[in-house]
């Protein structure tokens, strides 16, 4: 049985960036959403059922920071992935992020860590009803990773 295709919005100023990302994913078996800017990222995360989102953190007039802000209000439950070159992110945008990667981890980091973001995801609302706030998150991440395998 084929594993459903997974809807993944990209966000990035840089175009060559995003066009990669976009292929590898696509590549992959995502479906892949691509937005170049805050605002129009923040308009298809809207208007469509995204499974997580992959947001650069630097990008004019809307920091990555400023979106994650209002797709928390919009859909808290999607998970974010923060990308960014820079290695040391204010603790307030981490704190808005389930994941981060830095820019030149590679494909196989961001493949591992989207990976760990959807698994985890997907099974948050059996893990609620199973055991709620009682679960040890370390081992939850740990099993999810194992599943994702």
């Amino acid at each position: 049985m084929d594993k459903p295709l997974h809807l993944v919005l990209c966000v990035d100023d840089e175009v060559v960036g995003l066009s990669v990302r976009r292929r590898l994913l696509e590549h992959a078996g995502y479906r892949v959403l691509t937005a170049a800017d805050g605002r129009t990222g923040l308009e298809l995360f809207a208007d469509h059922p995204v499974d997580a989102v992959i947001l650069d953190y630097a990008m004019p007039q809307m920091d990555g920071g400023q979106v994650a802000i209002q797709m928390r209000q919009i859909k808290p439950e999607v998970p974010i992935l923060m990308l960014s070159a820079f290695v040391d992110l204010p603790a307030e945008v981490l704190a808005l992020v389930d994941l981060r990667l830095t820019k030149g981890e590679g494909a196989a980091a961001l493949f591992e860590k989207l990976g760990t973001l959807i698994a985890r995801h997907r099974i948050a609302p059996i893990v609620e009803k199973i055991a709620p706030r009682s679960v040890d998150t370390q081992s939850t991440d740990r099993r999810v990773k194992q599943l994702g395998d």
